[in-house]
Parts: C-alpha cells; sequence; structure tokens
C-alpha cells in the first residue's frame, strides 16, 4: 500500500502515544530561551531531528521542531517557541494531510499558515520569515502537495515573507520525493537535508556568526 495511505490510517491512532514527548520537548523551550540573534527553526518532526549544527555550521541556530505537530499544533505554541529571533526558518503543514480528517481542507491549512505569519509579526515585529514550501512525499499526494504549495507562495508574499522552494532539489519527475533523500517518503535522510539545506543556505548567509 502507498505509503502515505499508510500514514492516514495508522497516524490518527498512533499519535496520543507520542503525547508526553511533545509535551516534554515543549516544556524544554519554556525552560531555555533562544539566544539574541539565533535563526529559529519552526516545524515538526522534520524540523526536530534535522541536524542544523551540520547543515548550518556558521549560523546560530536553535530547533524548535516537535514531532507530530500539525499547524494547529504550531499556532498554539508560538509564544513560547519564538523569542526574539534573528529570523524563522517556518516548516509546517504536512501532517495536517494525515492527522485528522478535520485538519485536511487545504484551505484551513493555508489559513493557519497566514495565521501563524500573522502571530509572529505580533510576538516579534518586524522579523524576517522563510516560508518553506510543503516538501515531496509520494507522487500519490503530489497534485495536493503542489496546490498547498501555490497558496503558501501566495500567503508568503502577501506577508512580506520569503517562500523557500525546495520542491525541485527533492522530487524526481513524478513529484514524488527522490528515494535517495527519504526513510519513508516523509522523513529525510542526512543526504535529504543536505540538499533542503543548499536551498536554505544563501538564504540564511546574512545571520551567519
Amino acid at each position: 500500500m502507498n505509503s502515505d495511505r499508510v500514514f492516514e490510517l495508522i497516524v490518527p491512532l498512533l499519535r496520543g502515544t507520542a503525547r508526553r514527548s511533545r509535551e516534554e520537548r515543549r516544556n524544554s523551550f519554556r525552560a531555555e530561551p533562544v539566544p539574541a540573534q539565533a535563526v529559529v527553526f519552526l516545524g515538526d518532526s522534520i524540523t526536530q531531528v534535522a541536524p542544523l549544527g551540520e547543515m548550518f555550521p556558521h549560523i546560530p541556530a536553535v530547533n524548535r521542531g516537535i514531532g507530530w505537530d500539525t499547524s494547529e499544533d504550531l499556532l498554539a505554541r508560538l509564544d513560547e517557541a519564538v523569542d526574539h529571533p534573528a529570523a524563522i526558518s517556518l516548516l509546517i503543514g504536512t501532517n495536517d494531510l494525515h492527522t485528522s480528517r478535520r485538519l485536511r481542507d487545504p484551505g484551513g491549512i493555508a489559513s493557519r499558515l497566514g495565521a501563524i505569519l500573522n502571530r509572529i509579526q505580533t510576538i516579534a515585529p518586524g522579523t524576517p520569515v522563510l516560508v518553506n514550501g510543503l516538501l515531496p512525499r509520494t507522487a500519490w499526494y503530489a497534485p495536493r502537495l503542489r496546490a498547498l504549495n501555490e497558496q503558501y507562495r501566495a500567503i508568503a508574499e502577501r506577508s512580506g515573507s520569503e517562500y523557500v522552494d525546495a520542491w525541485p532539489a527533492l522530487a524526481d519527475p513524478s513529484g514524488a520525493i527522490r528515494k535517495k533523500y527519504t526513510t519513508d517518503n516523509l522523513h529525510l535522510t542526512q543526504s535529504g537535508y543536505l540538499a533542503w539545506s543548499d536551498v536554505l543556505r544563501p538564504l540564511l548567509t546574512p545571520y551567519a556568526s
């Protein structure tokens, strides 16, 4: 069976088992303020396990990713995740597609992205935000991901944020993530993270220490 179909079936059943670890990580953010002038990476498990030190060795980067997070979850924890950053890299929304039927509507996902950007500008006015488009998964998901990314691009432009398009670097001609870049058609391998960092790095150069 297609892995994205599998995720749609099992993730709603398993998500509750991670509640404690997710809350512990969220609590750790409250106890660890973001260093001054750091770039904050916001997102889900793709961000949480990202080797940011290897990806951006000359950039003071802080990881604020939490596995299983949806755009709704991130919106609820923004105030404690964002603390006077130099810039923010935002990658969120792919879990919405398989976590619950209530969250899967593309219009709802786009609306929550807009709400996240609005909230960031309320709690950290003037902070530059890099809005990462959703990364490729299987070819079965490609049409909805591409459509969502067009909405992400438009929302980023309206908000004055920078849209980051890593799709061409990661996807094969069918729209699926290239096998060498993924462990399960969702999460990234070391090579996948390096490919993503190659796209982000020029945009983060101004924040190098």
